[in-house]
């Protein structure tokens, strides 16, 4: 039904606005009696071979919902119910903000990708916290960065702020130092300053009786050198994982109309699909399988999705491959694992 009636009247409005509606509505239809139950009944699976420890935690299933589509933490009950197994929230910083100028978002329907420079735009920590107390049982992962008016050699503080304040009420964190739209931030990325950056987190992290997993999420952009680096940090600062990966800024390979190729920002959907998985396979082989890794970056299908955890990844996320397919993609991936996991 996504495919054949709704995605072809969305896909003629801005997809910003679409974004808008679809919170909308979700919201809307969710508080009409049974509607979750329903929703649920349909979309999710529940099957004992689904279920996934790692870092500590038992996931009912390894399909996550991407950070960036409920940055606001305003649904993720809700999209619990289509059948994920946990949600990603954020990216959240210190203080609300408006994020880049509009228009930002962008579709590229023909590559089956999305190009956007959002830039963090989110309401703030604090908001964010009064909606996260209202959790029914969700696995919820706070996907935290700097704002944009913090003086770079402070941005550590501001991902101190935003850990301390959501550190009751989300089950990891994940450490977003790779958006291509905030300003300097990918700099983070770079050994010195990832490893100042994560051992304060870490130092933040231990003082709590019950340490929150802590996840970094790297961009698909880096180079082997740069892979092996992100390797030694890890060990070094003694992180749970790796989140591989965030959009590219290349464009190599598109169909699309050059107006949208050129659009300055972050591509994600099916043209990073092989990157991903490649940037995945290589820190999988290179950290001797040592190092979780959530896999996201064009999964599209559930042979991609199978793909990613050959490559290495223990939990998978989605984003443009729930935009392009709709809710039913979970379920078929969730199958395709149950296949994968009964023949290994």
């Amino acid at each position: 039904m996504y495919k054949k009636l709704l995605k072809p009247i969305l896909f003629c409005i801005d997809p910003e606005r679409v974004h808008e509606i679809t919170f909308f509505f979700i919201n809307l239809i969710f508080k009409i009696p049974l509607v979750s139950s329903l929703i649920s009944k349909i979309y999710s699976l529940k099957n004992p071979i689904l279920e996934t420890e790692v870092f500590g935690i038992k996931f009912p299933n390894p399909i996550g919902l991407a950070a960036g589509f409920d940055k606001n933490a305003k649904l993720y009950n809700e999209f619990s119910n289509f059948g994920f197994g946990f949600i990603e929230i954020g990216t959240v910083t210190p203080l609300p903000q408006e994020g880049n100028p509009k228009k930002r978002l962008f579709r590229l329907v023909s590559d089956e990708a999305i190009i956007n420079r959002m830039g963090f735009n989110n309401t703030g920590v604090e908001e964010v916290i009064k909606r996260l107390k209202y959790n029914k049982g969700v696995i919820v992962g706070g996907n935290i960065g700097k704002n944009k008016i913090t003086d770079f050699d402070n941005s550590i503080q501001d991902y101190l702020i935003c850990f301390e304040k959501l550190y009751p009420h989300v089950h990891y964190f994940a450490i977003n130092v790779s958006s291509p739209n905030t300003e300097k931030l990918r700099d983070l990325q770079q050994k010195d300053l990832l490893k100042n950056l994560l051992e304060a987190i870490q130092k933040k992290n231990k003082s709590y009786s019950f340490p929150k997993p802590v996840l970094l999420k790297i961009g698909p952009d880096l180079s082997q050198d740069q892979l092996i680096d992100v390797i030694e940090v890890i060990a070094e600062t003694s992180l749970d994982g790796i989140i591989a990966t965030n959009t590219t800024l290349s464009r190599d390979n598109l169909s699309s109309s050059e107006n949208l190729v050129n659009q300055e920002g972050g591509l994600s959907g099916k043209p990073i699909s092989k990157k991903s998985t490649n940037i995945i396979k290589f820190l999988h082989e290179k950290s001797n399988g040592s190092i979780p890794i959530i896999g996201v970056g064009g999964i599209m299908n559930p042979d991609d999705a199978i793909e990613k955890i050959k490559a290495g990844a223990t939990l998978i996320q989605l984003y443009s491959g729930f935009v392009y397919s709709g809710p039913s993609i979970i379920k078929k991936i969730n199958n395709a694992i149950i296949d994968y996991r009964l023949n290994q």
